[in-house]
């Protein structure tokens, strides 16, 4: 790992040039030899000096990004350490081996460790980290978001590491969450600043998904995709991030990503490479292999593109395609219009019945099962299960099975995407008109009737295809508005809608990417009230994706004022992004991002409601943890869609929407 990161920041030597102002008050030279190794330095003399001891900061959420733990020992005459932060990962490790004891004050175990270095005044250790930022160039000191250490602390550590480095005098102190930003307003102008904004503004590279493929590169406008048909083996680069995509081996947008943007999340649930690359139309190595065989590798700092021939792909192919995914077989003998809190058989542990209820329900509607059974923390609408029999009725009373069978039968429909889409097409439209069956649609407006009565009602998809634990199916199928007695906005429509988004060509092609039986596929639908007095709405992960180590837990957030999307935005709208410290003390929040429809200097959600929030996300979390997170050492969250709705006059209120596994973030 170590002679991994040397190499990759040594070619590139010229971003740590040796600070000229400082050599006029001091001639620097290297303490350590080539070669030569340490567990800790005082002072960093040259720039072998920091890479040497430098590592990937524990929190990746600003790429390019070099780090060394500082600690100093206030019992010690205030004696600095730049710490080996490859060998030592956190503080802790480095203290407990090497000021502990032996005539100094012993070091206790992590857990008080944590709770005195980080919290109390009096604290022995000031504990930060020198982060050389590669795409801005800057120097600078920090301390972990979550520490409450007051001004006159922080400037401690901050001279300390300035007057024993030769970067000092174009060091900038970097608040790492709002909490420590508001302690560092009573700095004082002797320390240069710089803000989490500043620091993104020199990023031109962001790893969203980290993995390698093969493919041909091509180039396309992200309003061409609606025209041109891809082939599930190209790498696409893009002017823009589109809403949706179909199975592509590789995506490089122009513009950055949110991690929970469709196309990401269909990337980490694909395990295919993601990033993007401001400039990335103009970029030179990458025009210069539009249309050829690439093998293309997107790492945590930095990726690879380099051509290679059609054969070595072919090979690769047939080597890597991903495993099938094995659907639920579908039931078909629950036909219930099931109300959430029946939906799941009861005296089943939570796994098995939701093995048992997705086959007839689907995942969306299963998992909205579920997570209702959590509690008040989890405020959820009231809602209803379609099961998936309904569809497979519809699609038999209509001769749409006999259909598919025939479309699938034929050879030109499997190899020409634009017949294909052509025909998948067709068939959507005849079933958006087909009759639906009389008994079925007389209960399902005496449902509506007795339940919820003429308000407008949001029919949600639900198959056994999607919602599972690795494969989610995110942004493949559709949500419809229906109102009883409207005949603009008639249920029957909605219904008919979600059905048809079966056979939707991305999300044919999803299907078949990861070899699922398509007539082994059926849709329920899950409805409940639509939200028309949304404040904000958004979604969020119960994990920090930007913790590369596991010790900066947090959950991620990505929120919107009103109904403006947040996985589908318009161009040029960003969105307030944010890791809420939740588990630590005072729950610092540390902004990745800001919304551009709300004034400068304010946030869409308030303390209280970013409280509440994280309140729901927590209990989702441990709720799910015995399915999808039993295995310590893989990924685990839970993907979590939310809005805060409140008619004039009422303090809006948290409903959750939906929880599902989420795939990751790549190996």
């Amino acid at each position: 790992m170590k002679k991994a990161i040397l190499a990759l920041l040594l070619a590139s030597a010229a971003w740590l040039g040796t600070c000229q102002s400082q050599a006029e008050l001091r001639s620097w030279r290297c303490l350590l030899a080539a070669g030569e190794d340490a567990d800790f330095l005082a002072e960093i003399g040259c720039q072998n000096d920091f890479l040497v001891l430098a590592s990937v900061p524990l929190d990746a959420s600003i790429p390019g990004a070099q780090s060394v733990k500082t600690i100093i020992d206030r019992a010690d005459g205030q004696r600095l350490y730049f710490q080996n932060s490859q060998r030592y990962s956190i503080h802790w490790d480095f203290a407990r081996a090497h000021l502990s004891g032996e005539g100094k004050p012993m070091v206790p175990d992590l857990g008080q460790f944590n709770l005195s270095e980080y919290y109390s005044p009096s604290r022995r250790f000031m504990l930060g980290a020198l982060t050389y930022y590669q795409g801005r160039g800057a120097w600078v000191y920090e301390i972990a978001p979550y520490d409450t250490a007051a001004a006159d602390m922080i400037a401690e550590g901050y001279n300390a590491v300035a007057a024993a480095g030769y970067f000092g005098a174009e060091l900038y102190f970097h608040p790492t969450s709002e909490t420590v930003a508001k302690e560092s307003a009573h700095l004082g102008g002797a320390i240069k600043t710089i803000t989490t904004d500043e620091l993104f503004e020199g990023v031109n590279y962001q790893p969203l998904n980290l993995a390698t493929s093969l493919g041909r590169l091509r180039f396309f406008k992200a309003e061409q995709l609606g025209e041109e048909y891809l082939d599930f083996r190209d790498i696409v680069v893009l002017d823009r991030v589109p809403n949706d995509i179909s199975v592509v081996m590789g995506i490089i947008t122009a513009t950055f990503q949110t991690p929970l943007s469709h196309i990401n999340v269909l990337s980490q649930n694909r395990g295919t490479p993601n990033m993007a690359l401001r400039g990335a139309e103009e970029n030179e190595q990458l025009r210069a292999l539009a249309g050829k065989w690439v093998r293309f590798s997107v790492g945590a700092f930095d990726y690879s593109i380099e051509e290679l021939s059609q054969a070595e792909a072919d090979a690769w192919w047939q080597e890597n395609k991903p495993d099938a995914v094995q659907v639920p077989q579908l039931d078909l003998s629950q036909t219930a219009l099931a109300d959430m809190e029946h939906l799941l058989a009861p005296g089943l542990e939570l796994e098995a019945a939701l093995d048992q209820a997705i086959p007839a329900y689907g995942g969306k509607a299963s998992h909205y099962a579920a997570t209702t059974q959590i509690g008040d923390a989890v405020p959820m609408p009231r809602a209803f299960g379609i099961p998936v029999y309904y569809y497979w009725q519809f699609m038999e009373q209509n001769g749409f099975l006999t259909r598919v069978a025939e479309m699938m039968a034929d050879p030109a429909f499997g190899n020409d995407p634009a017949l294909r889409q052509q025909r998948l097409q067709s068939l959507r439209t005849d079933m958006e008109s087909a009759p639906v069956d009389a008994d079925f649609a007389a209960r399902l407006e005496a449902k509506l009737a007795q339940d919820f009565g003429a308000i407008r009602m949001r029919f949600r998809s639900s198959t056994n295809a999607e919602d599972l634990d690795g494969f989610t199916g995110a942004g493949l199928y559709i949500s419809w508005t229906g109102v009883l007695g409207d005949e603009d906005r008639s249920i029957l429509a909605a219904v008919r809608k979600v059905w048809a988004s079966v056979w939707f060509f991305r999300a044919f092609e999803e299907r078949s990417y990861r070899s699922i039986d398509h007539q082994r596929v059926g849709m329920a639908i899950l409805v409940h009230r639509s939200f028309s007095d949304e404040e904000a709405n958004g979604v969020a992960l119960t994990a920090n994706p930007y913790d590369t180590s596991g010790l900066e837990p947090g959950f991620y957030i990505n929120v919107q004022r009103g109904e403006a999307s947040v996985v589908k935005p318009q161009s040029g709208v960003s969105t307030d992004q944010f890791i809420y410290h939740f588990e630590f003390p005072g729950q610092p929040i540390v902004f990745i991002a800001h919304s551009n429809l709300i004034p400068s200097g304010c946030t869409v959600l308030n303390s209280r409601q970013v409280y509440d929030l994280g309140l729901a996300l927590q209990a989702i979390a441990q709720h799910f943890r015995g399915i999808y997170g039993r295995d310590s050492s893989l990924w685990y969250a839970m993907d979590v869609e939310f809005k805060f709705e409140g008619m004039p006059g009422e303090s809006p209120r948290l409903w959750i929407k939906q929880a599902r596994p989420h795939s990751g973030w790549g190996e």
